[in-house]
């Protein structure tokens, strides 16, 4: 029963908003095998089904805009998910930085809610695995939170988009040994990442919306 719902996307804006997510997907460069896979499945089956996912190219900030309009509820719902694409492994690097306030710039969308999170990791090179964010940290993303918990799943391909990277789980803590001896201690995934519960919320906005709305099978993403 796929795509059987009435999107408010066109088809140009879905395919824009998915490269869009695609394009902060690749901006750290750690493109791994496993990654690789997830992305193939999703251009092939979301996407373009006729497309080698290796020649699709990353979206331009004005070419985003032009297709999904600036300061409008699409160009919003966007940044959105591109919030959570940015922080679903629970590292927010420089270079995914660079690219969100570059859509943020070209879809006329409010910069100071990225900026709370860029003040929070103002240099996460520097951030080791084993320091949680702060409470002060914590406060000054609490708008941005609220922004975050205001999307609404409205589009099945984007749904299925977000189901696939935002991780089911919390990853488990963990300790890393070198020659026998712990060197250090990883946390839980939920303790590092100061946005994870509006990231579980949107997945789980997204799963509901995929089995309620489009009545499809959500048990591939649990």
């Amino acid at each position: 029963m796929k795509d059987a719902v009435q999107s408010p996307y066109s088809s140009e804006q879905i395919a824009a908003w998915l490269r869009g997510l695609l394009t902060i997907a690749w901006a750290d460069d750690n493109f791994d095998a496993q990654e690789q896979e997830i992305i193939a499945s999703i251009t092939q089956n979301e996407l373009a089904p006729c497309l080698d996912f290796e020649s699709l190219e990353v979206i331009t900030p004005e070419e985003l805009a032009t297709v999904l309009g600036r300061a409008t509820p699409a160009a919003e719902n966007f940044l959105r998910t591109a919030v959570m694409v940015a922080i679903a492994d629970g590292t927010y690097s420089p270079s995914e930085d660079v690219i969100l306030h570059q859509f943020c710039q070209a879809l006329e969308q409010p910069e100071h809610l990225l900026e709370a999170l860029r003040q929070t990791l103002e240099h996460p090179e520097q951030i080791t695995p084993t320091i949680a964010p702060t409470k002060r940290q914590l406060d000054a993303l609490n708008p941005l939170r609220d922004w975050m918990d205001k999307l609404d799943v409205q589009d099945p391909r984007v749904a299925r988009f977000l189901c696939k990277m935002i991780p089911s789980q919390c990853p488990f803590e963990r300790d890393v040994t070198l020659f026998g001896r712990k060197i250090v201690h990883i946390p839980p995934m939920c303790k590092l990442n100061p946005l994870y519960e509006q990231m579980v919320g949107l997945r789980f906005r997204a799963l509901s919306y995929l089995a309620d709305e489009c009545g499809e099978d959500v048990s591939p993403y649990i």
